[in-house]
């Protein structure tokens, strides 16, 4: 039988002698040496600890476009949210309970950690799961047309460069919902029980909404996304004060964003002159400032090397000419400067070649020129910063992103617009700065410039990252005026009656 043969053949032979000769013993025992020798020469010789740290060498991607092919090829591929945080019903209860579960999770923090509430870790932040019309279903719809340059706003503006130069909802995002393994920024975690956040993020692409879809269809998307978020129980517990609202651009969420004032707006500028955002709608200890994504390419270590001899140009600008509000100091300014020997103005769009043409320009001049457009800021101060050319602003309600951190006298000339149209005056600021600070600025230019570049994987010290450090900074307010805002009785002031908002003049 089969299994007394395999026995039998398990014994001794009964010779004395061996069933295999010398030989075949040494050959087999040579060939498992040399398979375990291969073996651990391709094999590292010490297990990665930290897989997420091999991140460090994969090259970043910057461009919006590149980048959200494959964030949605791989969303496409693995499997996409099943979790729908649409609220079913109204449950009074609902805001008592959440308000019970964070209570107990910040008073044990008290006790805990002698540093609370002061951001020692990362912010835990919830994102919520929105249905796809409202996030996917518009990444989609850009990546679906964005190729249809033809497509413009009313002032000329290729549509589809416009929601790029907005585009931060869509990094922020990225980032936030990538897995931890596949994260460099340590500042900020996502959590997936909002009774363990501290912040609240809404993914409402509002500015693809905006453009990309007719007003008939747009208005009762905006309705339906306010009536999801406000219908949540954290919402209503903190009156929005603890969630972060990405509305970059001015006119996204228009008809509605008054509803969801205290919410943190993520905004472009402050807009002081009130053509776009209504009196108290706005403030920079509430909301927070981010930079446009930059038009042109960043000029790197080696860029900055070899474009430093032929920054032959003393000033130059390029970009729509006649703007209104605060933006109407531009015609004044090109008729003082046209025409003059080393200063390049030229009317131009945000287009393709609009972009090779700035990019080009930018990088062989000293000074950028960027005056108030329709708003105080521009994209064109960051595309100034990126390549390397000094910005001389001229726009005096400008608010800055990240100025809680960001030295902004280090890199850029402020011109008050009254000086900035007197004759002759600006030229001669301009050739008065010296050689050595001009370089300096300069080098400056050149550490600063990764703090505007948006990027995927989001880079430590990139914008992504700045934006929670600025955060961190909010967030002892947010939980001081949301308490406070849950106990004043019907008698009590509503606001408080502080002058925290103090104008913003560049001049003295």
């Amino acid at each position: 039988m089969a299994g007394k043969y395999m026995a039998s053949s398990s014994l001794p032979n009964p010779r004395g002698g061996s069933s295999r000769s010398p030989i075949v013993l040494l050959t087999f025992s040579l060939l498992s040496l040399s398979v375990l020798f291969f073996l651990f020469s391709v094999l590292p010789s010490h297990p990665n600890p930290n897989p997420s740290s091999n991140l460090n060498t994969i090259r970043p991607e910057s461009n919006f476009v590149a980048s959200l092919e494959h964030f949605l090829t791989s969303q496409s591929l693995g499997s996409r949210p099943i979790r729908d945080d649409t609220v079913g019903s109204d449950d009074p209860e609902a805001v008592k309970k959440f308000d019970d579960l964070l209570w107990q999770r910040e008073i044990r923090r008290v006790y805990e950690d002698a540093y609370y509430p002061a951001a020692t870790s990362a912010i835990r932040v919830y994102v919520y799961e929105m249905p796809a019309k409202f996030t996917y279903d518009l990444l989609w719809l850009f990546r679906n047309t964005y190729k249809e340059t033809s497509n413009h706003t009313s002032n000329g503006s290729p549509v589809h460069r416009l929601i790029e130069q907005h585009s931060i909802d869509y990094w922020l995002w990225a980032d936030l919902i990538a897995p931890e393994s596949e994260r460099l920024l340590k500042n900020v975690v996502r959590v997936h029980r909002q009774e363990e956040a501290d912040l609240f993020y809404i993914p409402f692409f509002t500015t693809i909404s905006f453009f990309l879809l007719e007003r008939e269809q747009w208005k009762p998307l905006y309705r339906e996304a306010l009536k999801w978020v406000t219908d949540q129980p954290a919402w209503k517990r903190s009156e929005g004060r603890d969630h972060i609202l990405p509305i970059h651009h001015p006119w996204s969420f228009k008809t509605v964003r008054k509803s969801m004032k205290n919410a943190i707006w993520l905004l472009p500028d402050m807009d002081s002159t009130g053509n776009w955002y209504k009196p108290g709608q706005v403030s920079l200890e509430k909301d927070l400032i981010l930079p446009y994504v930059p038009n042109v390419d960043l000029c790197d270590a080696k860029c900055f090397s070899e474009s430093e001899s032929k920054r032959k140009t003393l000033l130059f600008f390029r970009g729509r000419l006649k703007r209104n509000a605060g933006g109407k100091i531009r015609a004044k300014l090109m008729a003082e400067l046209s025409g003059v020997v080393g200063v390049v103005i030229a009317e131009g769009t945000a287009g393709e070649g609009g972009k090779e043409a700035a990019q080009r320009g930018m990088r062989k001049s000293i000074f950028c020129l960027n005056p108030a457009g329709d708003t105080p800021s521009s994209a064109r101060l960051f595309d100034a910063i990126v390549s390397g050319c000094i910005p001389v602003i001229v726009s005096d309600e400008l608010e800055l992103p990240f100025e809680g951190i960001l030295d902004y006298r280090k890199i850029v000339l402020f011109v008050s617009s009254t000086d900035a149209i007197q004759p002759g005056w600006l030229l001669t600021f301009l050739k008065s700065i010296s050689h050595a600070q001009i370089k300096e600025m300069q080098r400056n230019l050149a550490k600063y410039s990764k703090h505007f570049v948006y990027s995927s994987p989001a880079q430590p010290l990139g914008p992504e990252d700045l934006v929670w450090r600025m955060m961190a900074g909010k967030l002892i307010n947010i939980k001081l005026h949301t308490r406070r805002s849950q106990r004043v009785v019907k008698e009590s002031r509503r606001l408080c009656m502080c002058d925290c908002k103090s104008a913003n003049f560049t001049g003295p």
